[in-house]
């Protein structure tokens, strides 16, 4: 079967810069999820996905047809892009309206396409203001309905979730889903790993313009959880909790802040050691203020495996 979408080869470099190198992948119907640290190159790929720049060697074809220089190719293909890119005075229905016209829909067509989309996104009631006039959030949601509103069957989504409230990412989420239930095919960008959990089982991680792994989700998971974590728990007596943590097995090391009501706990058996604290806090009514995980995130995840 021919994969719905396919880079051979692919890379990209600006002048001495190299922004993806070398990349081979086959993307199938459904939810993948693109993964990586600033900077890894994920845009410069959805970029030459999508044809917006041309690839310094390689090719990339969709539907088994290569992607640029094929202007119906571009009717069947969604993108939500990072960065904002609005006539500012236009209004919102204006600027969806006058893109679906791009797509040679009827004036009557767009009108109608445009306020469906707009009401997929709860932008409805502030269509009418000018984009100038709209939060960080607005913004986003503009650009996810600009991107589904002539209907694509490929909807590309560069950090979509970035300026949303939780409602409004719970809401985008579940329209991903729906749209992945539909059967199209939706690669959805992100920096943060719970978004991308949220969102599928499928992910490729790109690291310094390489695909670096792709896999399901809880496989990475499991190799990050092979390694030591840091928690940060912020209490009125750290040295008090950090005495009953000495004897376990499980805790590796015990470091305290500068500020002196805080203690950096590394261990290797996270739910452990979470369980551990969880009783001493209902059983010894132990009181914490804060509890935090400084490596918990995508950059820790990419220093730990890059380095293995």
């Amino acid at each position: 079967m021919t994969p719905v979408i396919a880079a051979r080869n692919l890379a990209k470099w600006y002048g001495n810069v190299l922004g993806l190198s070398d990349v081979t992948l086959e993307i199938e119907p459904g939810v993948t999820g693109l993964l990586g640290p600033n900077g890894a190159g994920k845009s410069t790929f959805l970029k030459l996905l999508t044809g917006q720049i041309k690839p310094s060697i390689g090719e990339v074809s969709i539907l088994g047809r290569p992607v640029r220089g094929d202007a119906s190719l571009y009717s069947r293909i969604g993108f939500c892009p990072e960065q904002d890119a609005f006539y500012e005075e236009m209004t919102g229905r204006e600027f969806v309206t006058s893109l679906l016209v791009l797509h040679r829909f009827s004036a009557a067509e767009a009108k109608s396409r445009a306020e469906r989309a707009l009401g997929i996104v709860d932008l409805l009631e502030d269509a009418d203001r000018l984009i100038k006039a709209y939060s960080r959030g607005m913004r986003q949601r503009l650009k996810f309905a600009q991107a589904i509103a002539h209907d694509p069957e490929i909807i590309i989504l560069d950090e979509p979730l970035n300026g949303l409230d939780p409602l409004g990412k719970r809401k985008l989420i579940r329209l991903v889903r729906e749209f992945r239930d539909e059967g199209r095919t939706i690669i959805v960008s992100s920096h943060v790993l719970p978004e991308i959990e949220a969102l599928t089982r499928t992910i490729v991680l790109i690291h310094q313009g390489k695909i670096f792994a792709r896999g399901d989700v809880h496989e990475i998971r499991d190799l990050i959880d092979t390694h030591p974590h840091l928690v940060s728990i912020r209490c009125p007596e750290p040295r008090s909790l950090a005495a009953r943590f000495l004897a376990d097995d499980h805790v590796l090391k015990v470091d305290f802040g500068p500020d002196g009501r805080s203690l950096l706990v590394e261990t290797n058996n996270r739910d452990l050691f979470f369980s551990r604290l969880g009783r001493l806090i209902v059983a010894d009514a132990v009181e914490v203020e804060e509890i935090t995980s400084p490596d918990d995130n995508l950059q820790a995840v990419f220093d730990y495996l890059v380095g293995k």
